[in-house]
């Protein structure tokens, strides 16, 4: 088993061994908030303006191979265009400096200190290996200056049988970027970049990866984005954008990823493309993300190892993340649509998964998935904060599922803050007649604070979903604000004076929705028909709840129609609600409203 990082306890977060020893599981203490402020301790180290580098070599390549100078301790060796620097033993910490153009060259360097690579405007291709390669176990500071670029061979050729060598940058050690410049990356033989400890990315280089045959970027330990521009893209199938043993965590900087590969057929294993992959921790606390998949069976963020009995947490605490997934399942099945009964071989093209819990604490969060859920947690999702929106063609928008071999496993989904909306559209259904429910989850559900908009576009899937028939309830209570388009699961516990319920409604038009004294709550839009009626539950509400006139201040609103800063909307329509007293079919419609699962 993968052991897990010493993060765990800086999280202050619980190690649980599992009823059956099988699994572990990284679960938030309290309400699952995580101490950002003590979450990543390397970073002081990382500055390279600290570090006091004693000598400085340049290397320049040229057509007719390479110069250098600087080089007083004879530290360096060159044949041709192909450089090896070998600082172990002098306890020196130096400083390269990497400029020129070579078609078939490459540099090495062995130490035992922290150094400095500083990339000045150089055009490095390897056409056997990599044209970067770092064999020190210390830090490794990578300055990008000027226009930049770094290419492998198809065929590692030239790699000694008791190195490694994986990327066309390669590092044993730690791989901190910094800069103003732009480096270019591109991989056909395997990865683009990889540490076997971690990478940061600071202040603020732009670094584009593309990769046909490998990771587009992978650190072993952690990947790290705290500034700058990252844009990676990888076809290679079965491989991911970025990945990672234990954390990716983003603090700033623009990050975009596209994975196009499909399913990795290995004999009896398959493995699927994602556009992230972390075992232990994915965690989104700034800046932006922007993640699409369109290969067969892919991912978008996948946290989580169930190979190595690893299930991972996932946190989204601020920051922009857009997730789109258009990808069809890999598969076979015995039934007529993939997905109902799935096989070994079997991968589902979901856009945000986590074999653990997943924490929605602030920031805004945009999924989009074409054939199978959006959002998912095989062990508990809890929305405290921030803005989603959450859209599945083809199945349900959010889903909370429950192992019940592991310990902890509750399949409960509660909403306690913030804003969301989930929609199933059925665009896309795996299967006529099936779309899927816009919440949905396999043990209780919890609406007690924020709002929480559910549409679904055919019966018998619903807004809001609870695995009643084995003894979960949805329990919505006094603190929060619902909307559900296309009914509630049957035997729902609520406080139903504080509910309203219309039998039609029109779509496109915005509705105010204002407690019983006019104070506003929010205002939303219907996208679609529903496969029900609408209901309205929320603090104070009145059967007057939602009014036509609808104006306010500034601000601006969010895709799918929920207003959550304001703004003026010109096409409000009123919209006729009576008290809703819960039971029978009532906003589940004909079928009740619910079924069996």
């Amino acid at each position: 088993m993968r052991k897990f990082s010493f993060f765990a306890c800086l999280l202050a977060l619980a190690v649980v061994s599992c009823g059956k020893d099988e699994f572990n599981t990284v679960e938030g203490g309290g309400s699952g908030t995580i101490d950002l402020d003590n979450l990543d301790t390397n970073a002081s180290e990382d500055n390279v303006t600290d570090v006091d580098f004693v000598r400085s070599i340049s290397i320049v390549w040229s057509s007719s191979g390479a110069t250098v100078s600087g080089d007083v301790k004879k530290i360096v060796k060159v044949s041709g265009a192909c450089v090896t620097a070998d600082n172990r033993g002098t306890g020196e910490q130096v400083e390269y400096t990497l400029s020129g153009s070579c078609s078939d060259g490459f540099f090495k360097v062995y130490s035992d200190n922290k150094q400095s690579i500083i990339l000045n405007t150089l055009s490095l291709t390897n056409t056997k290996g990599a044209a970067i390669n770092n064999q020190g176990k210390k830090s490794c500071f990578v300055i990008v200056n000027g226009e930049n670029y770094l290419a492998d061979g198809s065929n590692y050729t030239l790699t000694p049988s008791d190195e490694d060598e994986k990327a066309a940058f390669f590092s044993e050690g730690q791989l901190i970027f910094s800069g103003s410049g732009t480096l270019t990356v591109k991989a056909v033989g395997k990865a683009g970049i990889t540490s076997d400890d971690y990478v940061r990315f600071l202040s603020a280089p732009t670094v584009k990866i593309t990769s046909s045959a490998g990771h587009g970027l992978r650190g072993k330990e952690e990947v790290i984005v705290a500034d700058g521009v990252l844009d990676i893209s990888v076809s290679a199938a079965g491989k991911k954008g970025i990945s990672t043993d234990s954390l990716a965590l983003f603090k700033g900087g623009a990050t975009t990823v596209s994975v196009s590969g499909g399913v990795l057929v290995d004999g009896s294993d398959y493995t699927a493309a994602a556009g992230i992959k972390a075992d232990q921790f994915f965690i989104m606390e700034d800046g932006t993300l922007t993640v699409k998949s369109t290969g067969q069976g892919g991912k978008g963020i996948k946290c989580g190892d169930a190979d190595e009995k690893v299930l991972g947490a996932m946190y989204f605490t601020g920051g922009k993340v857009d997730v789109d997934v258009t990808g069809n399942n890999y598969g076979t099945s015995s039934s007529s649509f993939w997905g109902s009964s799935s096989s070994d071989n079997s991968k589902g093209a979901k856009a945000v998964k986590c074999d653990g819990p997943i924490y929605v604490q602030g920031g805004e969060v945009t999924i989009h998935c074409s054939r199978h859920e959006a959002l998912e947690s095989k062990h508990s999702i809890n929305i405290s904060g921030g803005s989603m929106y959450v859209v599945s063609d083809g199945d349900d928008a959010i889903n909370c599922s429950k192992n019940t071999s592991i310990s902890g496993s509750s399949g409960v989904l509660t909403v306690s803050g913030g804003y969301t909306f989930a929609w199933s559209t059925g665009t896309n259904p795996r299967s006529s007649g099936k779309p899927g429910d816009a919440f949905d989850s396999n043990g209780n559900m919890i609406l007690e604070g924020g709002v929480a908009y559910g549409v679904t576009s055919k019966q018998p899937d619903l807004a809001f979903d609870a695995n009643t028939e084995g003894g979960a309830t949805l329990y919505i209570k006094s603190g929060a604000t619902v909307i559900g388009l296309g009914g509630l699961e049957n035997g729902t516990s609520s406080n139903w004076s504080q509910s309203v319920y219309s039998g039609s409604w029109s779509t496109g038009k915005y509705y105010a929705l204002y407690d019983a004294s006019g104070v506003l709550i929010c205002a939303f839009k219907a996208p679609t028909a529903g496969a029900s009626g609408l209901y309205v539950s929320g603090p104070s509400l009145s059967s007057t709840a939602c009014k036509g006139s609808v104006t306010l201040d500034g601000g601006s609103s969010f895709a799918g129609g929920m207003i959550f800063t304001g703004c003026t909307v010109s096409n409000g329509s009123a919209l006729s609600l009576s008290a809703y007293t819960g039971g029978g079919g009532g906003p589940g419609g004909g079928g009740g409203g619910g079924r069996p699962r």
